[in-house]
């Protein structure tokens, strides 16, 4: 069987299973089965795949019709300029946390070492990449979960970025410290709404990285006590709930909120400054 045949197979065999991009997914598990670039994959279309190549293929279509997400299969994900190592440990970076990422940006560019912490920083994608785009800047990430932070630090010595993980519980409160900069994105989908998820977000990632538990309002809450006067809040927010956590802000001291909408013009992003 060729490169050609087999993508040509595997598109096929994707989209009779429902998954929504096969014509995207086929050529990136090829590649990945091939241990190839994509900027290589069609230079190689007539290649014939070896019997260990086509076992490998064979093993990662099915663990996508099985609705497994790609960038699990893939080992890796890209967020903003990065390349962060992913699976089951941790939620998959999405482009509306990257827009989290250009506000947190904006607000801290005046300030040559900003003092940064992410609450639930998962894979670190947040935390890394704030520090990759602006090289003053201290960043503490700290999660509940020991084995996302496992991930998280893996990722920041691979990308040689100087962010420190720490395993530290939302409910007692947030480290010691004072901060230019808390930025979140917590979990806030809804018991009822699991159903509705897509398979690749309801079966395969954590549930303690999805689930609604109260973190944001905790969040909000918790940063009053360690941001500087002046200090920003930035979170990541359900989709039509971006008000909701703005209200919150303001009925726990902050000046008035900004609600910035992700690539899709959902309202996403809620930003409100420490005023004490």
């Amino acid at each position: 069987m060729t490169a050609r045949n087999a993508l040509m197979r595997s598109r096929g065999e994707l989209e009779a299973c429902g998954v929504p991009s096969p014509s995207v997914d086929a050529p990136l598990l090829l590649c990945k089965s091939l241990g190839i670039s994509q900027s290589e994959l069609y230079r190689t279309l007539e290649r014939r795949l070896d019997h260990r190549e086509r076992d490998r293929l064979r093993e990662a279509v099915e663990r996508r019709k099985r609705r497994e997400p790609l960038g699990y299969i893939l080992g890796e994900w890209g967020f903003r300029r990065l390349t962060l190592a992913v699976d089951p440990r941790v939620l998959l970076p999405r482009p509306e946390t990257e827009v989290v990422v250009e506000r947190c940006l904006a607000l801290v560019v005046p300030v040559a070492e900003p003092e940064i912490l992410d609450v639930g920083t998962g894979s670190g994608a947040i935390a890394l990449a704030l520090a990759d785009e602006h090289r003053g800047a201290r960043v503490l990430g700290i999660d509940t979960s020991a084995r996302a932070l496992a991930l998280a630090d893996e990722n920041a010595r691979r990308l040689g970025l100087p962010v420190r993980f720490v395993r530290h519980d939302l409910w007692h409160g947030l480290p010691r410290g004072r901060y230019d900069l808390v930025v979140s994105n917590p979990p806030y989908v809804g018991e009822d709404e699991l159903s509705a998820l897509e398979p690749e977000v309801r079966d395969w990632e954590p549930r303690e990285a999805l689930l609604d538990r109260g973190q944001t309002l905790a969040v909000v809450r918790a940063a009053r006590d360690v941001l500087k006067p002046g200090g920003w809040l930035v979170l990541e927010t359900h989709g039509h709930r971006a008000a909701d956590v703005a209200r919150a802000a303001t009925e726990n001291g902050y000046g008035p909120p900004r609600i910035t909408n992700d690539l899709a013009g959902r309202e996403r992003v809620v930003e409100a400054q420490w005023q004490l």
